[in-house]
């Protein structure tokens, strides 16, 4: 871990999170990263539900080894408490006055069943930014609808035009909706920051991870702008010949290019596989004729036999000294061995007392004076109760261990 800089932009500010699984983790994340004192509460009884999803450390399911929570939650202070019970919730509002932010992600109605109405946020700290993430937001017909990764991601439509038109749609892997909705809601959270700046007082930022997806950059706006001025529908693309271009395998590995748009390309690509007696033959010079079955079949042969003499690292080399688009298929193993990420080094190590060392992704960019840094693991269940009860809000030790015995904390 980086030693901590006390120049970080959001040292000042203080966020309680009362968020679970991966995207409010993730927006919170995204600010402490950048300094942000983040207090993450959790249910005394085994705590936020992602401690228990994999990967574990050693493959050992354990509530401390989970490598999703370590790699959402880090920089975190970790506390516990118990929001069902009144004193919980009084102890949660005396935290909210010295906020500067919450963070929650329980579903639509539930802070306002725990008493924790935006009015009566508002009435405690005029300031408090209230950021809410939730399925589909905190008003419409589908308010209280149950939803899934997949479900969100198919409802949001980019779901529609991936996989093969010959069948049914498929869903890319990972939480990327989840991911994606995170990233979007620390941005709006810092958006809120700067606006309390001129106006002096908080709001409340109610977002909806379907429409995250609606809006979605992925492919998604583009062909909804393409629906909005033609009313045409995307739909998924049917799979053509490799024809020079596409993902082949090499001898190591896999390595992913573009097809040539003109013949100059064309003979750049059969020069370098040593194939000069086909360069200028009219069935490999125009797309449409290389996309001609026969043609294809000859032209993927002969380069596909080049592809699998020489290893993923050869073939990209002499193809970027070629002018020819072509890249490696990295595996994780790969990208921490990758020279360009080395010489720019995105990932962080973090010592933890129940997973010993890892390495997770770390920042996605460099900025010449606004530091990112990872200044603590994150946090053991509770690890931070005495810490924050104590030093922030004056509780003494013996009413932490009365709290514990009520089972508040």
């Amino acid at each position: 871990m980086q030693p901590p800089n006390p120049k970080q932009p959001l040292s000042d500010i203080r966020i309680v999170d009362l968020t679970h699984y991966v995207a409010g983790p993730n927006c919170t994340r995204m600010l402490a990263a950048f300094g942000a004192d983040v207090i993450k509460v959790e249910r005394p009884d085994g705590g936020d539900p992602a401690r228990r999803l994999g990967p574990f450390y050693k493959d050992e399911p354990h509530h401390e080894k989970s490598g999703l929570f370590m790699h959402l939650n880090g920089n975190k202070r970790g506390i516990t408490l118990d929001l069902k019970s009144a004193i919980g919730v009084k102890i949660l509002k005396a935290m909210i006055k010295e906020a500067d932010v919450l963070v929650e992600s329980f579903r639509p109605g539930v802070m306002k069943s725990l008493g924790l109405s935006e009015n009566v946020l508002r009435q405690l700290n005029q300031r408090l930014i209230m950021t809410s993430i939730s399925n589909f937001g905190q008003t419409g017909p589908y308010r209280d609808y149950k939803a899934s990764e997949l479900v969100l991601f198919g409802m949001g439509g980019p779901l529609q035009v991936t996989g093969m038109p010959e069948r049914e749609p498929v869903k890319l892997g990972g939480r990327i909706v989840q991911y994606q909705a995170g990233a979007v809601a620390a941005l709006l959270t810092m958006i809120a920051m700067w606006n309390r700046g001129d106006r002096g007082r908080g709001e409340y930022i109610d977002l909806s991870i379907m429409e995250t997806q609606a809006g979605s950059m992925d492919r998604w706006v583009p062909m909804l702008v393409t629906y909005a001025y033609t009313g045409q529908t995307a739909r998924r693309q049917p799979s053509i010949p490799a024809t020079a271009g596409g993902i082949f395998p090499t001898s190591n590995g896999y390595v992913n290019t573009l097809n040539p748009s003109s013949p100059e390309r064309m003979d750049r690509i059969l020069d370098m596989i040593g194939r000069p007696e086909m360069m200028g033959d009219p069935r490999f010079t125009t797309l449409e004729e290389r996309f001609k079955p026969e043609n294809a079949a000859i032209l993927d042969a002969a380069f596909l036999e080049w592809m699998l003499e020489h290893t993923t690292e050869e073939v990209v080399r002499e193809s970027q000294a070629r002018k020819v688009l072509a890249g490696p298929v990295h595996t994780p193993a790969d990208l921490q061995k990758d020279p360009q990420l080395k010489a720019r080094w995105p990932w962080v190590s973090v010592e933890h007392p129940k997973a010993a060392r890892a390495t997770f992704p770390g920042r996605p960019m460099l900025m010449s004076e606004t530091p990112w840094q990872l200044r603590r693991p994150a946090p053991l269940l509770g690890q931070h109760n005495r810490e924050v009860y104590c030093d922030l809000l004056g509780y003494s030790n013996r009413d932490l261990q009365r709290l514990g015995r009520l089972g508040v904390i």
